[in-house]
């Protein structure tokens, strides 16, 4: 494989002191994620999946062991650099959407870019339309979020994460919060933002999602007991097709 290492870890430990144990999260956490993969980290609550999404979206550092974000060196960086790095090369997508209230889709979606003094306010709501446009949403551009569904917050969300064009995006158990033809829905826009060359993480606990992605990491106590490629891809869209309807 050619491609550049988009995340490298590299033996990350990541210990806590609760009272007077010490609790280790993540006990020797070591793989790459390249450039257009799109990769599902799950385990089960205690596995560590928790802590290693914190890692790598920079909101934590590891206690020991080397984390490279697009070849940045992240565990020296001080709490400030972080979030600029955060900012700049990383779109999160969370299970409870996160949108303000009160405020329509463009100034959700814009507001990464409002960290960024380079670009305009002009700039701003045109990135912030393409990316709408880019999720489905491009007749909903002035709805706000008590005004849509789950599904549409989370394409909203989704755009959000797109409009700075990170190098990763980081969803944590995006389609937890969707019934299950909203789950599909937002998987197919996973998968086509895959094929046009996006790195996508998707840490779930459900192991269906996995069927969907080019790759599977299963970590269990703090350690990663299975990597494995998915060789056959399963179609999120036909598998949405093939929902029954359903009756009014």
């Amino acid at each position: 494989m050619n491609k550049e290492p988009i995340i490298e870890l590299n033996n990350i430990k990541r210990e806590f002191i609760v009272g007077e144990e010490t609790v280790h999260a993540l006990r020797g956490v070591s793989f790459s994620i390249y450039e257009g993969e799109f990769v599902t980290i799950m385990g089960t609550s205690g596995s560590g999946k928790s802590t290693l999404l914190n890692l790598l979206g920079c909101l934590d550092t590891p206690t020991s062991g080397e984390y490279l974000l697009d070849g940045v060196k992240v565990r020296d960086m001080e709490k400030a650099e972080r979030a600029v790095l955060r900012n700049r090369k990383i779109g999160f997508v969370f299970q409870s959407y996160n949108l303000l209230p009160k405020t329509t889709a463009i100034e959700n979606v814009e507001l990464p870019l409002m960290y960024n003094p380079g670009i305009s306010a002009a700039k701003r709501k045109e990135k912030a339309i393409q990316a709408l446009i880019k999720v489905g949403l491009g007749d909903r551009l002035q709805h706000k979020s008590n005004q849509m569904s789950g599904g549409q917050m989370q394409r909203v969300a989704i755009a959000r994460a797109l409009v700075n064009d990170p190098v990763i995006i980081l969803a944590d158990e995006a389609t937890g919060n969707l019934d299950t033809r909203t789950s599909f829905e937002i998987l197919v826009l996973f998968q086509e933002l895959h094929k046009a060359g996006r790195t996508i993480i998707f840490v779930t606990h459900n192991p269906e999602i996995a069927q969907f992605c080019s790759r599977n990491i299963i970590l269990r106590d703090g350690h990663v007991v299975e990597d494995k490629v998915n060789e056959k891809v399963l179609s999120a869209k036909e598998a949405l097709d093939a929902l029954p309807i359903e009756k009014e």
